[in-house]
Formats: C-alpha cells, structure tokens, sequence
C-alpha cells in the first residue's frame, strides 16, 4: 500500500504542470498540432521526391523551411519581448494553418508544383521564426515558477511523442491516400491549437521590454550571450550538433 502510494505520488508529480488550466489547455491543443506538422513534414519531403527524384531537392526543401529561422528566429524573440506573446502565437498558429491549406489544396487539386512548394516551406519558416521563440517564452505566462521546469519536460515529451506518432501516421496515409490528405489534416489540426488559445484566460502578463527600438534590443541580446559563457556555450553546442530548431523546446 506504502509503495503504490509512493508510486501515485511521483506520477503526479511527473506531471504535475498539468493542474493549471492555461497549460493543460495549451499542451493538449499543441500536441494535436504537432502531430499534424510532423505528418505535413514527412509528407512534403515525400511529394518533393516524387515530384522531381531528386534527393537534392529533398534536402533543399527541408534547408529553405529551416534557413529562415535560423536567421530570424533573434527578432521573433525581440517581438516575443515588446508584445503579446498570446497574441503573436495566434497569429502565426493561424498563418500556418493557411499555410497547410493551401499545399493540402494544391496537391488534392493536382496542380502543385515544386515551386509552390519551396515557396510554402520558405513562408513556413518564417513563420516558425517568430512562433518557436514565443512559444517557449509563453510558457511562464501558464504555470507557476515552481511547475516552470516541470511544464518543459512536458512540453519535450509532448514534442517527443508527436514526433513518433505523426510520421508514423503519415506513412500510413501517403500508402494509402497520398500526400494531401496529411496536409489536409496537419492543416486541420490547429482548429485544436487556436481553439486553445482563445480559451486561455488570465495569464500572467511579462513585462514589456523598455523603450527603444527592436534593433537596439536584438543588439542588446547578442552582447548579453557574447559577454555570457554558459549562454555562448549552449548555443554553440546546438548549432554545432544541429539540433533542429523546430524540437528546441528552452
């Protein structure tokens, strides 16, 4: 009795971030999304190699989604500073909803080409440029200090998980229906997301960054990881080791 005891009490704790409204509104609704994007990804490198038989190609188009948020991701986190982070994220959460839409459009509709393609990667890229880094600041907006760490191992798992069970999904359907039904769904997925957000109330407000212009603040950001070891040091690491910045969860 003792050890089931003990046993309930540390998977509560494991999840234990769950018990505020906010974020279990908002992991439930992202781990629909993710899901989804994980079968659009499986399914575009899919439709890009069937389209051309490149393998080149295939790897452009996973280079052009990402090369934007390498470059932008700095001023999507300047952004995420001076505005509403629960705002930024409907706005980009919806963007690329269209964004699904329409790559699901093109390809059911037998008219996509390689070009619409890469153009749609490029535009999710830049959208991911701005929705990773607030995402991963809104998380203080939902729980406690004290469940903050508890509530990004969630999210990692979450993530984690998707990452299984989407392209699983996605082999699956590209079998059976093709690739537009993944994109159709992918697309579909972030009514769950969007609905969430709506439904979110009372967060915990950030404080705005001071005045001055976003320049200044992107500056003011490099200078602080230049004159800041451990910081240098965990960003190099990740851009030494590629980590891909769509599984970046901190």
């Amino acid at each position: 009795m003792a050890d089931e005891k003990v046993r309930a009490r540390r998977a509560r704790e494991a999840v234990r971030a769950l018990r505020h409204r906010n974020y279990r509104i908002y992991f439930f609704g992202m781990l629909v999304s993710f899901t989804g994007t994980w079968m659009q990804s499986v399914a575009q490198g899919w439709l890009i190699y069937r389209l051309t038989g490149s393998a080149w190609l295939l790897g452009l188009v996973g280079f052009v989604s990402q090369i934007p948020v390498f470059l932008l991701a700095p001023l999507g986190g300047v952004m995420a500073d001076r505005h509403s982070r629960h705002r930024i994220i409907i706005i980009t959460q919806t963007v690329a909803m269209l964004q699904a839409f329409a790559l699901a459009a093109l390809t059911m509709g037998g008219v996509v080409t390689v070009k619409a393609v890469f153009a749609l990667a490029v535009l999710l890229g830049i959208v991911n440029a701005f929705d990773l880094p607030t995402r991963q600041s809104f998380m203080v907006e939902l729980v406690d200090r004290d469940d903050l760490m508890n509530a990004i191992a969630l999210n990692s798992s979450m993530i984690q998980g998707s990452r299984v069970l989407g392209p699983a999904l996605a082999g699956v359907l590209v079998g059976w229906l093709g690739e537009g039904p993944c994109f159709l769904i992918n697309a579909i997925s972030y009514f769950a997301v969007l609905a969430g957000l709506f439904a979110i109330r009372g967060t915990r407000t950030h404080a705005v960054s001071p005045d001055g212009t976003a320049l200044s603040h992107l500056r003011e950001g490099f200078d602080y990881v230049r004159g800041t070891r451990p910081v240098r040091a965990l960003l190099l690491l990740v851009a030494f080791v590629r980590i891909p910045l769509n599984e970046v969860v901190w």
